[in-house]
């Protein structure tokens, strides 16, 4: 499905024909585990600008995802393979969610702002300051079984002119916690330089988040999480320890993080090799890699039994079914 538009770039794509997919690589036996033999990477769309913030509703059998510089939001169909545009403009949107009940939660840089879309189509802004200051603009977005959002704000989306408008931060790089039920909006996390992607445990007693302009290159950090929702025992968890660049992030039933991936742009890195998903145990080694012709950005589960890896990836949207299902 081309969904191109200006000079957005339709990457050519032919799956491979045999099994196991060699894109899918093992980099450790537990990996085994995980892959299924007779599963290839798709490619279910293209034509985008960057691809990110994918979000699967089960209920509609569709998955959404941000097309940032082209401010909208693509619509895929898993009964008719079609691809549309379900809202444009967007706000620049970035991370995408769902709140318990379903609804779609919405980081936006354009407006710096966390936003919900009610079943009628309304926006409910849900927050867009901190003590009376602008938020910079929201990244990605989580929403724990409680209720609670949680949410990246770092700078990317008002540095520039690509990504929303320039602008000047009134706030530093944060990590925030929302209760949707008061409207009380905790900064959480104030020292990490562009916290990016961030996950639960399967248990939501963990809380991972990726610092994206750490030196020298991307990390990933984890907190124990309280039950008042305050973080203790900040502790690295991943470093990719050279080329690797971390994004956005999801996790399975049994704790394993899958990253969105790719080179970190160092001069000497193969730009190429690393472009994909890599997948790393519970105790944070590296055990499979996913392949892809582009640099994955963000990604998550769904499929009727949760088993199916949606990726976006830079111009277009990719999937593998695993063996293994998504945390819900």
């Amino acid at each position: 499905m081309n969904l191109a538009m200006g000079s957005a770039v339709n990457v050519p794509f032919t799956p491979n024909t045999r099994y196991p997919d060699p894109a899918v690589e093992v980099l450790d036996p537990r990996f085994m585990g995980l892959r299924l033999f007779s599963s290839s990477v798709e490619q279910l769309l293209t034509g985008l600008r960057w691809g990110e913030g994918p979000v699967w509703f089960g209920d509609g059998r569709y998955l959404l995802l941000s097309d940032i510089p082209n401010n909208r939001i693509i619509r895929w169909d898993e009964t008719s393979g079609a691809a549309s545009v379900f809202r444009q403009p967007s706000n620049h949107a970035n991370g995408l969610a769902r709140d318990t009940v379903g609804r779609l939660i919405t980081c936006e840089h354009g407006g710096r702002r966390i936003t919900r879309t009610e079943y009628d189509g309304a926006i409910t802004v849900l927050a867009d300051r901190f003590e009376g200051k602008r938020l910079n603009s929201p990244n990605d977005i989580i929403c724990q079984s409680n209720g609670v959002i949680w949410f990246t704000d770092p700078t990317f989306g008002i540095s520039g002119w690509w990504e929303g408008a320039y602008a000047e931060p009134e706030l530093p790089h944060a990590v925030y916690r929302l209760e949707t039920d008061s409207g009380k909006l905790t900064r959480v996390i104030d020292d990490m330089a562009g916290p990016n992607g961030l996950a639960f445990s399967p248990d939501e007693k963990v809380l991972y988040v990726v610092e994206s302009r750490a030196e020298p290159h991307r990390l990933l950090w984890a907190y124990d999480v309280s039950p008042d929702g305050s973080l203790h025992n900040k502790r690295l968890h991943i470093n990719p320890d050279g080329y690797g660049a971390l994004d956005g992030i999801a996790v399975d039933v049994q704790g394993n993080i899958w990253a969105g991936f790719g080179s970190s742009g160092q001069p000497d890195a193969d730009l190429t090799d690393l472009d994909g998903v890599r997948v790393f145990s519970p105790d944070g080694q590296p055990i499979g890699h996913i392949h892809l012709p582009e640099r994955c950005a963000n990604l998550c589960f769904g499929g009727r039994h949760r088993n199916r890896l949606f990726m976006a990836s830079s111009h277009s949207l990719y999937s593998l079914f695993v063996n293994v299902q998504g945390a819900p």
